[in-house]
């Protein structure tokens, strides 16, 4: 008995950690879905509270981290439950990271606007990367809320799409410098966004790679796993 209800506690301890990486989830796609936001319309204020939501996301990770320690001491988990605390310990890393980029995007849409017109369209420049990668990070927090391998393994092979996107931009943008110096600020500007986003899609694809971890206990990091599935007929 003793230990059957140290198994349930265990069991709900992990699902109130789980449930609060779900909410810091929902943050900084928010915070994503806002900075490209103000990156369109220019907004000076969005940037800021843009800017400002990263506090609470910072403080969001301090406190599952802890938590995610403090599981660890008490219950000791083993083999398959303590893979589970290690991945979801990986996970909040990624999404902390991602409100820092998305930060980077705000930034960069208050740089622009405060410099005046600009002779490039910054945003038509990312409007595809930025969708594509906010589907992938909706996707990879809906992988993990349900532990889906199958739309894990679709996310990962998805960030193949995202690094050409990445550099069809860098080329179309040096273009713009080359041909007009007037452009060089704003695509500079407009770079650093592309590659923000860029690397939102580098921490979305290390997330669905956790759920495998966690899923099938490999951690298939720098292997063409997720190539092989899609690969394999159905």
């Amino acid at each position: 008995m003793p230990d059957e209800h140290s198994s349930k506690q265990y069991d709900l301890d992990l699902e109130g950690i789980r449930s609060k990486v779900l909410l810091m989830g929902g943050l900084v796609e928010s915070q994503f879905a806002d900075a490209v936001a103000c990156f369109r319309s220019g907004n000076v204020e969005q940037a800021e509270q843009v800017i400002k939501a990263d506090e609470n996301v910072n403080r969001l990770e301090v406190t599952l981290d802890d938590a995610c320690s403090h599981l660890i001491v008490r219950r000791q988990p083993a083999a398959n439950d303590l893979r589970t605390v290690m991945a979801t310990i990986k996970v909040i890393t990624d999404l902390e990271r991602i409100g820092d980029e998305a930060t980077k995007i705000a930034r960069a849409a208050k740089n622009i606007q405060e410099r005046g017109v600009t002779t490039i369209n910054h945003f038509e420049t990312i409007r595809v990367i930025a969708q594509s990668t906010s589907d992938m990070l909706h996707d990879a927090l809906d992988a993990y809320a349900r532990l889906d391998k199958e739309q894990a393994i679709k996310i990962i092979s998805h960030d193949e799409v995202v690094d050409h996107e990445f550099r069809s931009i860098m080329r179309n943008v040096i273009t713009f410098m080359m041909e007009d110096p007037r452009t060089i600020s704003a695509a500079l500007d407009t770079l650093w966004v592309a590659k923000a986003i860029e690397r939102i899609g580098d921490h979305s694809k290390n997330i669905a790679e956790y759920v495998v971890y966690v899923v099938e206990g490999k951690d298939i990091r720098h292997t063409g796993y997720a190539a092989s599935k899609q690969d394999t007929p159905s």
